[in-house]
């Protein structure tokens, strides 16, 4: 009984280890090899452990092997990387404005995302109190704050996506297929403009915009593409 118990022990502890392990490792834009700050990375199997790169591109997150890891960043295509091993890793991120989708980058419709209620110990971790100094310095309490400043962006650019849309700037204006999709990564508006003002002035930006797009070289309209190695 004492051999089973011992053995139920070592599966239980190893087990936590495992999940207590951190990967660590670098992201890089494709083609320039430029290391990328600020990138969200997040393990789906275990909604509760999230970080951002650092301002050298570098990342460090609590996984383990068979889960998988999602990097995101505004801009770029998001990667995928499947943990099978705690070896550092490099991953490597293509911009969609070199790198246009088969898919309709606009129209793929992104999972809901409610950070609050999927990360609430990150908004918990953020918090700063006036008699408690450790909250206002500790590296724990900078990154809560760097990840919550990064669902505050994510939140705008979601709804950008939701109020631009491929149909919408379809129908006002006589672009298609790769062409409108050029167009509309050129010409996107801002949160803060959609924010003041209202439908008339959308479509008056959008057709101001067109207007810029067709006086525009015939190849500076069209967003290259990159090939893979």
């Amino acid at each position: 009984m004492k051999t089973l118990w011992s053995i139920v022990f070592l599966l239980l502890t190893t087990g936590i280890v495992n999940a207590q392990d951190v990967l660590k490792g670098s992201v890089h834009e494709v083609g320039s090899n430029d290391k990328m700050p600020d990138v969200f990375v997040r393990d789906v199997n275990n909604k509760q452990t999230a970080t951002l790169t650092d301002k050298n591109g570098n990342f460090e997150i609590r996984t383990a092997t068979g889960h998988t890891l999602i990097f995101d960043s505004p801009g770029y295509i998001s990667d995928t990387l499947y943990v099978i091993d705690m070896k550092p890793k490099k991953v490597e991120m293509k911009s969609m404005s070199i790198a246009l989708r088969e898919v309709n980058i606009n129209t793929t419709k992104r999972e809901a995302f409610d950070p609050q209620k999927e990360y609430p110990e990150v908004y918990e971790k953020s918090k700063v109190y006036v008699m408690s100094p450790s909250t206002w310095f500790s590296q724990e309490g900078k990154n809560a704050r760097r990840l919550k400043k990064y669902f505050a962006t994510e939140a705008q650019q979601r709804h950008i996506d939701e109020v631009y849309t491929k149909s919408y700037v379809g129908s006002i204006v006589p672009l298609k297929g790769d062409d409108l999709e050029s167009f509309m990564t050129l010409y996107r508006p801002t949160y803060a403009f959609l924010r003041n003002n209202n439908g008339p002035s959308l479509v008056a930006f959008i057709n101001d915009s067109y207007k810029k797009y067709m006086a525009l070289p015939v190849d500076k309209r069209k967003l290259a593409r990159l090939t893979d190695n």
